[in-house]
Formats: structure tokens, C-alpha cells, sequence
């Protein structure tokens, strides 16, 4: 999720506008932990695409737990989330799980080095709608922020509902999320319909997103 309340250069996103709206994210998710239920469906095929041991970005980690599945399976994972009360739920949660309080637009490789984090990843994950609750208009600026987050040869994987997305969110639609990304410096390698890779749909959209370093 998404939204930071006292950055100047980091404006409002749809996540922090529809708040009222969304409080039963973190503590219907914080159920289904306590009750043993399967919710790590992203872990896992993010988990899929690296090595072992792999640096992971998780952005818009929300309530933690693609942190955590990551972190359960042996890789590296730093987690970042601007909503302060879903870094106390993930804190409650996952002790310890130290998400960093930051928007996407402001996880600079400066920031995460002062934070003593890498600043280059393997994978980044931003998974769970966080593109559809971006604030209005930095759709682009988010994936070039991530974008020099890679390593080289790093990956990207995307996940967000095409219809009857949470509250507040937006409709972005395959072909001007392909846009973005392109015009972002990224090619889209996988369109999938499901975490489980299932065929492309128009309800959910799962990317996997890679540099496209060719000469411009």
C-alpha cells in the first residue's frame, strides 16, 4: 500500500484518500495469519524467479507478509511502506520485520544506503494493488524509481486488479500499463492472470517486468 503524509515532493496517493475505506485490510489479512490460512501466493512465485538467497525489494509491503514469506524462505528482503499504522500491524504481526517507512517515489539508492539497506535488488516485488493506489499521475515515476533499483540482470513483478479493485483505487488498463512501463525503461516479459500463472484475464494482471537497456 501507498501514501505518505509529510514529504513535499511525494503527493498523496489514492491509498491514503480512501483510508477510511480500507481499514479492514490489515487486520482481515492479520486473521487469516493468526488462523494458519495460505497467504503466500506472491512468496511464492517470487521465491520462483530468483536464486536462493536472492536481494529482494518488497514495495507497498503493506502489512508484511510477502516480507515475510521471502524472509521465511532464506532470501534477503527489504520491505518499505509509507502507511505508519500498517508498519505497526506488520511489527505486531512479524517481530521484527523492521519495514522501512517509505514511499516508492522516495527509496532513492542514497535513502536505502542510509538506512544500511542495499540499494540494488534482484527482484522487486510491488504486489497486492500497490500500482492501482499510487497517487494520481506517478504511475511512470514509480517504475523508473524501481527501475534503477534493479541489479543487472533484476526483474520486477507486478500485480494489480484490472476490475473491482479496493476502494479508492483506479482502473489501469493492460495497454497503458504497458506504456508506462515502456516509457519507464522496462519490457514486459510475462502477462499472467494469477499469482499461479494462470492465462491472462480482465479481472487480475500479474507482470514480470525486466530493464530494457538498449540504446534509446
Amino acid at each position: 500500500m501507498t501514501g505518505h503524509p509529510d514529504t513535499p515532493d511525494v503527493p498523496p496517493t489514492r491509498w491514503s484518500l480512501a483510508e477510511p475505506g480500507t481499514h479492514g485490510y490489515s487486520s482481515r489479512f492479520a486473521e487469516l495469519v493468526a488462523q494458519g490460512e495460505d497467504v503466500d501466493g506472491e512468496a511464492r512465485l517470487a521465491d520462483a524467479l530468483t536464486q536462493r538467497g536472492a536481494t529482494i525489494l518488497d514495495a507497498g509491503a503493506g502489512m508484511g507478509r510477502v516480507t515475510a514469506g521471502l524472509r521465511a524462505r532464506g532470501h534477503t528482503v527489504t520491505g518499505i511502506e509509507p502507511d505508519r499504522s500498517l508498519v505497526a500491524q506488520a511489527e505486531a504481526t512479524y517481530p521484527g520485520l523492521g519495514l522501512l517507512p517509505l514511499d516508492i517515489l522516495e527509496t532513492t539508492p542514497e535513502v536505502l544506503e542510509a538506512h544500511g539497506r542495499p540499494t540494488a535488488y534482484a527482484l522487486v516485488v510491488a504486489v497486492g494493488n500497490v500500482f492501482i493506489l499510487l497517487a494520481e499521475g506517478t504511475e511512470q515515476r514509480a517504475l523508473r524509481t524501481l527501475r534503477d533499483l534493479l541489479a543487472p540482470g533484476g526483474r520486477m513483478l507486478i500485480g494489480f486488479h484490472l476490475s473491482a479493485g479496493p476502494a479508492g483505487s483506479r482502473t489501469y488498463a493492460p495497454e497503458e500499463f504497458v506504456a508506462d512501463a515502456t516509457a519507464a525503461g522496462l519490457t514486459v516479459d510475462l502477462r499472467a492472470g494469477s499469482y499461479e500463472l494462470h492465462p491472462a484475464n480482465e479481472e487480475y494482471a500479474v507482470w514480470l517486468l525486466s530493464r530494457d537497456d538498449s540504446p534509446s
